[in-house]
């Protein structure tokens, strides 16, 4: 008894077939307000396919077929009474199922039920012809098992692989609250080609009809095709009327693009476009934008972009990052927040990479280009075309290590004389450690060579300087720790002293030229390392001792850390007469405190600090202060200061507030005391349901170097498991509000957590 089970290709495209085209690239919607019981419950009778059944060839396995009741003839037998029929993980039930041998016909009647792998179904009735390989359906619904959504089809018709749906609905809302809903008049539909075309679509928004599409095709399945995706639209004061429209080009099974045509009202049209390849031994990504002409700026622009990775060998792999724009103003212009103003350069690097048991080796090239028009080409790094490194280390038993770091670089600049490079540090140290106890004695050799063009060997004195010095480090420590109890819950607390003694004589290193170094930011990192700048253009003397201690309270049921505290100096015990072209010395004495501290006085709350002042002068050169607290409902509020001496000082407040269950407001204020400006507001109000969520945002911001403020209205509604329309909201959201996504908390670079800029980027606050 097969041939009812011959509707499941068909019944599962009602959905699929609905669902396909909806596909945005974002994260997967929350059906956290969906009610608890579908819109076609369970049924009881269903029983699980065995473990470890095949349920890909349903066809070859054998059909079971129950009932109270069998009457009727041998060649008509007819099943009276809970009847049901199980193949695989197919189940079909109903109250009565007659089937007639001479015609190869069958039907099934009263609370007919299906269900297969992904769909859950019950209709009225069902009958169908194995000769000629026909079979309906009248008054089904359906729900979706692997993925929330729901309809219904006044009848369905199939014969052989082709077949129609008539009245055909689907929506991820449940019956009682149809928030949105898509309807088609008919939807044929190609079960060998997976391709579907449906007639009279209409899309409702609760009883109005908001889009109407007379004919269209579409895939009846999840496999990649070329088509037309969904469009985007947006408005604004610098780009008018935004319109974007996604093509997508199933090329190959390993590769496929995206192009995306664009018209900008206030700017003209543009080209972009997305090529993506993989292969076995590795991926990559080509995007690239083309705009002809420019009404804002009155020329053409572009951008390319290429970002790959290819495994050569076992112990090697290529990687590039290139990036090219067709002018400093690229960033500016196509970016609607602060980090496309921050970027003064545009970087790009290739290179073969190769990494071993007691070695790592690359040989790589980096380019930069200017981005930021308020500059010249002077304040542009200094490219490496080619760089070429290894770093090789032996541990010949537990108190012996030694190694050798390299590298060779031939430099290049676009307005200034270069020149080669050549850095070999050999070293050796003797470890020695215990359970409470650690240390580390190492002494190495650092010599550095260069090749200069002549005219920046004529500047400097010598074509052919160099540098050799001896590098002595001894780093020691102590761990305590006791158990203790705080409200009844067990703790272990540490104490962690730590000395680390650095000495370096002096080299006078005026003839050398300054290429990529630049002075490493002070922190809680830079108390323990050989050399206070990055880059090995300077090494900078040395005779200082830094003391430090560390205190942690870590919880002992889960690990959680609800206190660290940790205290440092360096003493200078000389002047360290090292230093860049325009730097003051390094004075004997000591140097800024440097304070961290993080302390959860609870699962939900976070406070953090950092603090660094010199005892010199009397004064606070870093100061950092932050607090999150988690609301329930995924809510939460972060309030942050930021100060750096004659840098910046800024304050930064953001919030997620559930108000209930659907409604939420959000908001940020982010403030410069420094400049007395407004850097980014924000404010909206989020609402949400079972299968839509509104979303509208006003922001302000700064939208170009010269510190002017925009402003912007987002709005945007996502009809789940169907798509959005608007701007993207989230992703703003998202950027503005640290926590707006819980997972982002797990994921923020450690120097925006605590307030310090790293050296190695270009960051500009405006």
């Amino acid at each position: 008894m097969r041939p009812a089970l011959r509707l499941l290709p068909l019944t599962l495209c009602i959905a699929v077939s609905l669902q396909a085209h909806a596909a945005d690239g974002k994260s997967a919607p929350t059906y956290k307000l969906c009610p608890l019981v579908d819109a076609v419950p369970a049924f009881e009778d269903v029983q699980k396919a065995p473990e470890g059944l095949n349920i890909l060839n349903n066809n070859q396995l054998p059909t079971d077929l129950e009932g109270d009741l069998l009457s009727g003839t041998e060649a008509n037998p007819v099943f009276n009474g809970n009847v049901t029929m199980r193949r695989g993980d197919q189940f079909m039930g109903a109250d009565q199922l007659t089937f007639d041998k001479a015609q190869n016909r069958y039907s099934a009647e009263g609370s007919v039920r299906y269900q297969a792998s992904g769909l859950r179904m019950r209709a009225a009735r069902a009958e169908g012809d194995q000769n000629s390989n026909t079979h309906t359906m009248q008054n089904l619904e359906y729900q979706l098992l692997s993925r929330r959504g729901n309809g219904k089809a006044q009848s369905l018709n199939m014969a052989g692989d082709i077949g129609s749906l008539y009245g055909a609905t689907y929506s991820t809302c449940p019956p009682e609250e149809r928030n949105w809903e898509l309807r088609a008049n008919r939807i044929d539909i190609n079960t060998d080609t997976n391709m579907a075309v449906a007639h009279g679509a209409t899309l409702r928004i609760g009883k109005i009809p908001v889009l109407y599409l007379p004919w269209f095709m579409f895939p009846t399945n999840e496999d990649r095709r070329t088509g037309v995706l969904l469009p985007s639209m947006s408005n604004s004061n610098r780009n008018g009327f935004d319109y974007r429209q996604p093509v997508y080009l199933n090329l190959a099974p390993n590769y496929d693009a995206t192009l995306v045509p664009r018209w900008m009202s206030k700017r003209g049209g543009a080209m972009s476009g997305q090529f993506r390849y993989l292969n076995e031994a590795g991926n990559g990504t080509v995007e690239a934008l083309w705009m002809p002409n420019d009404k804002l700026r009155d020329r053409s622009r572009w951008l390319g972009h290429f970002d790959g990775i290819q495994n050569l060998s076992p112990n090697w792999q290529f990687r590039a990052d290139i990036n090219w724009i067709s002018d400093p103003r690229y960033y500016e212009d196509f970016n609607n927040n602060i980090d496309g103003l921050s970027q003064v350069t545009s970087y790009s690097s290739v290179g073969a990479y190769g990494r071993g048991q007691e070695w790592s080796a690359g040989v790589s090239a980096d380019h930069w280009q200017l981005a930021d028009f308020t500059l010249g080409k002077n304040i542009l790094p200094y490219d490496r075309l080619p760089r070429a490194f290894a770093s090789w280390e032996r541990h010949m038993n537990s108190a012996l290590q030694f190694g050798v770091d390299a590298e060779a670089v031939r430099f290049h600049h676009p307005v200034y004389a270069a020149g080669s490079r050549l850095d070999l540090k050999p070293w050796i140290s003797a470890p020695l450690e215990g359970d409470s106890w650690f240390l580390r004695p190492t002494l190495a050799y650092r010599f550095t060579g260069y090749s200069l063009d002549h005219s920046l060997g004529q500047t400097l004195g010598d074509n052919s300087p160099s540098r050799g010095q001896s590098i002595f480090s001894l780093d020691t420590g102590l761990f305590f720790d006791r158990d203790m109890q705080v409200k009844g819950k067990d703790y272990l607390q540490t104490i962690e002293p730590r000395l680390f003694y650095l000495n370096v004589p002096y080299v006078n290193q005026a003839d050398m030229p300054v290429f990529d170094t630049q002075p490493l930011t002070f922190s809680w990192n830079q108390l323990f390392r050989d050399n206070r700048y990055s880059g090995a253009d300077r090494q900078a003397d040395a005779n200082q001792l830094t003391l430090a201690i560390s205190t942690r309270m870590i919880r002992q049921s889960d690990g959680h850390e609800r206190l660290s505290l940790s205290l440092g100096q360096i003493r200078y015990f000389a002047d360290s007469r090292v230093r860049l072209p325009n730097e003051p010395i390094t004075e004997q004495g000591r140097s800024a405190w440097v304070v961290d501290a993080n302390y959860a006085p609870t699962d939900r709350w976070t406070i953090g600090a950092s603090y660094q002042r010199d005892p010199k002068f009397n004064r606070t050169d870093l100061a950092s202060v932050r607090a999150r607290y988690l609301l329930p409902n995924q809510g939460v509020f972060n309030l942050s200061y930021r100060y750096r001496r004659a840098l910046l000082e800024q304050v930064d407040a953001s919030f997620l507030y559930p108000i209930n269950e659907r409604w939420s407001i959000v908001g940020r204020q982010y403030y410069s005391l420094r400049d007395s400006k407004t850097l980014e507001s924000l404010a909206g109000v989020q609402w949400d349901s079972c299968c839509v969520a509104v979303r509208v945002v006003a922001r302000r911001y700064v939208q170009n170097r010269a510190g002017d403020l925009g402003n912007t209205l987002m709005f945007e509604i996502e009809l789940k498991g169907l798509g959005s329309a608007g701007q993207d909201t989230q992703r703003a959201l998202r950027r503005a509000i640290l926590g707006y996504n819980r997972d982002d908390l797990y994921l923020v670079p450690p120097q925006i957590a605590t307030g310090q800029p790293s050296t190695q980027d270009n960051t500009k606050i405006p």
